[in-house]
């Protein structure tokens, strides 16, 4: 097995080699190998979490950061009496690389997720029943619990809730929040929350309450196979639990249907940065570079004359492909950092990535009312260091998109449905109190708009953080170069980086 690590969410402050991504800022670590990696950490604080980056071995090799408060300085919240990690996942039944391997053979989908699971464990399909082997998480009666929960899934949002319990979001990917009781939350993948829970339900006949996770899709699920199944754990009161009969667990009534859409923007909409004297918000208000960004699905023909290639499985006979921009990411056979680093990135990389959708027209002139075709490349943005950069992701697809940049973390200033308006829309923006986070869900035939300061240099990867796309191309790289003083320029390449 050959594996990348990437610690997603940590900034890495000038320190790309150890940011993990497979041919962006290193070569594989072979069978046998080593690599010993320099973590960095910036201004995060919360939890985090860790996961290979190659292929899809992110389905089972990932755990948990936890960042506390620095020594002499406290939680903006009342200190919980215990903290609980809560890692969303999916159950397969297949080989993961089987699946993938498949996919890049013949072009075809990927098949979703048998079940969802909650610490590993999977869920029945709802209906849902108890069951003796589930994950329980023990309570006492007037506690507060911090869940630190993590959305691992290759494919799937997710909607969380647990019964008779309200939810208070107090972090998303380790920054601060204005606290938030909902009674569920949703969770793309990528994307960590902290939430408390506070064990107020008064003792009876039942202490034991379902937490559930659930799909929600936004694909036209009519025509596709997704997973509905529902993921659970237990919630159990202890307090003189000896003393009262486990009657079955509740189920959360309150939580979502797999493609309730308006349930997942209303509460995505009102999460909003903490933004205290403790926890500044600084937007950047001037922006010094604009980019439309249109995501997409597409097709690339397929060589009818190559015996691999005759099995294609996407529209018409030809290849599913994922886009940015309608260029199709294409990993080069050595690291981009590496090329950069040396001056040698002529053959490796291009740097012509478009500010700009660019329309790439079926020679044929027929498209057969399906996905455009588009084009593979390995194009990257140059940025001078300290450029302020606002991206507005448009969705063409039909379909959310949780869009995670590496090396930095960036201001959601603006999100609504169709097609943006760079007249209208813009007005629209909060400059004020933002979410702050490294993972934005965009979300489907609609838009989202970040901004960042580019102030981090060396190579940071973009892209979708549903896996599928991720090999099909819904890629980028930033390449950012050294400010002029010591503190604005990329640290030195470690000697033991792993060989091509």
């Amino acid at each position: 097995m050959i594996l990348l690590w990437h610690r997603h969410g940590v900034d890495q402050p000038r320190n790309p080699w150890s940011d993990g991504p497979e041919f962006i800022t290193q070569c594989p670590i072979r069978p046998g190998g080593n690599f010993t990696c320099q973590v960095i950490l910036f201004e995060e604080e919360g939890t985090l979490w860790w996961h290979a980056h190659s292929d899809f071995d992110r389905a089972t090799v990932h755990g948990d950061i936890v960042i506390h408060p620095k020594r002499g300085t406290s939680f903006p919240f009342n200190k919980p009496d215990k903290e609980i990690p809560i890692i969303l996942g999916e159950w397969w039944n297949d080989d993961v690389e089987h699946v993938l391997d498949e996919a890049k053979r013949t072009g075809g989908d990927v098949e979703p997720a048998d079940a969802n699971t909650i610490n590993g464990q999977p869920g029945d399909m709802f209906p849902l029943c108890s069951r003796d082997d589930t994950f329980k998480v023990a309570v006492q009666q007037g506690n507060t619990y911090l869940l630190r929960i993590i959305n691992a899934g290759l494919t799937n949002d997710m909607f969380f809730a647990v019964a008779r319990h309200r939810l208070t979001v107090v972090g998303i990917d380790a920054r601060y929040t204005k606290p938030l009781t909902v009674n569920y939350i949703m969770i793309a993948p990528g994307q960590t929350m902290d939430v408390l829970l506070e064990a107020n339900r008064t003792l009876g006949s039942n202490s034991r309450y379902h937490m559930a996770a659930r799909t929600f899709i936004t694909l036209p699920v009519d025509t596709i196979p997704f997973n509905n199944s529902t993921a659970t754990a237990i919630v159990e009161y202890t307090d003189n639990a000896a003393a009262r009969p486990a009657g079955p667990p509740e189920f959360p009534v309150l939580l979502p249907a797999i493609k309730d859409e308006d349930a997942a923007m209303a509460f995505v909409k009102q999460l909003r940065s903490l933004g205290n004297q403790d926890h500044p918000v600084h937007v950047p208000t001037q922006v010094d570079e604009h980019m439309l960004i249109d995501i997409d699905i597409n097709f690339l023909p397929c060589d009818a004359t190559n015996a691999t290639n005759k099995s294609c499985k996407g529209p018409q006979g030809n290849r599913f492909a994922a886009s940015l921009n309608n260029v199709s990411f294409e990993s080069p056979a050595i690291d981009v950092l590496d090329a950069y680093y040396y001056g040698s990135g002529r053959g490796v990389y291009e740097e012509d990535f478009p500010n700009k959708p660019v329309a790439f027209v079926n020679p044929t002139g027929d498209n057969g009312g399906g996905p455009l075709l588009t084009k593979r490349g390995t194009k990257v943005k140059v940025l001078e260091y300290g450029t302020v950069v606002e991206v507005v992701f448009q969705d063409l697809s039909s379909e959310n998109h949780p869009m995670h940049l590496h090396g930095f973390a960036f201001y959601v200033v603006g999100r609504g449905s169709g097609t943006f308006d760079e007249r209208r829309d813009p007005k629209t923006y909060n400059l004020v109190d933002p979410l702050f986070q490294n993972t934005v869900s965009v979300p489907k035939s609609g838009w989202a708009a970040i901004r960042f300061r580019a102030d981090n240099p060396g190579v940071w990867f973009m892209h979708c953080h549903f896996d599928r796309h991720v090999v099909w191309g819904m890629d980028t790289v930033f390449i950012v170069k050294d400010g002029k003083t010591p503190q604005a320029q990329m640290l030195p390449r470690p000697p033991n980086m792993p060989e091509c």
